[in-house]
């Protein structure tokens, strides 16, 4: 069973620094790319980026200057860093993989592709 854990919110002054945590059971992130994603309650979800099995990372054009996404293969965990923090990057964060994708190792060019996601963990931006 594919179970995928965040971890790392929590409330942080503009300007400052996060890094959010994905622990994967069940697979291995030697095979499989594991995306990040946040949402705003009533608002669409928005992706972050990707990661690949081989650690080729993707980003939304808006979030490649502050944030990145990393992994370690040993702790089955990939990373999201998130810096010079903004009021509007308060949201949930989420981390999913493409677990029943045709090639779950490659970030699918859609979010639907993404089939198990954690729980989320919330990121508040406020002074």
């Amino acid at each position: 069973q594919v179970q995928l854990v965040e971890s790392g919110g929590g409330l942080v002054q503009p300007g400052g620094s996060l890094r959010l945590s994905c622990v994967a059971s069940g697979i291995s992130l030697n095979h499989y790319a594991i995306g990040w994603f946040r949402q705003v309650p009533g608002k669409e979800r928005d992706g972050v980026g990707c990661i690949t099995s081989d650690g080729t990372v993707y980003y939304a054009d808006s979030k490649k200057d502050r944030f990145t996404i990393s992994k370690d293969d040993a702790k089955n965990t990939v990373y999201l860093q998130l810096d010079s923090l903004k009021s509007e990057d308060t949201a949930v964060y989420y981390c999913a993989t493409p677990h029943d994708a045709a090639f779950p190792y490659l970030c699918p060019r859609s979010d639907s592709d993404f089939s198990s996601w954690g729980q989320g963990t919330q990121v508040t931006v406020s002074s």
